[in-house]
């Protein structure tokens, strides 16, 4: 069993950045590939970023050059760092670890994006 703590959400305005850390019980980025998840309301969840076991990172095309993803192995936590933010990325976004059928997830963290 893996679990998972979001953190760093909250309100900020746009062009601000915010960092979101995902801290795991566990020693697992070596198995699990981390994915950063969101959903605005109304909107289905999308993948935002993914960062695999060998370092691979994969963006949403619309957060490219705004985002990212990456991870400390001492501490167990992987990063989002969100730059130049815009309404569009208000969402809850949750972190996920996946490794074949195993999938865990975090409780999620609130980031609003407004004026």
């Amino acid at each position: 069993q893996v679990q998972l703590a979001e953190s760093g959400g909250g309100l900020v305005q746009p062009g601000g950045s915010l960092r979101l850390s995902c801290a795991a019980s566990k020693s697992i980025f070596s198995i699990y590939t981390i994915n950063w998840y969101r959903q605005a309301p109304g909107k289905q969840r999308e993948l935002v970023a993914a960062l695999t076991t060998s370092g691979y990172t994969n963006y949403l095309d619309s957060v490219k050059g705004r985002f990212t993803i990456s991870r400390d192995n001492a501490k167990n936590t992987v990063y989002l760092q969100m730059d130049s933010l815009k309404p569009e990325d208000t969402a809850v976004y949750e972190c996920n670890a996946r490794f074949n059928q195993y999938s865990y997830w975090g409780q999620g963290t609130q980031v609003t994006v407004s004026s």
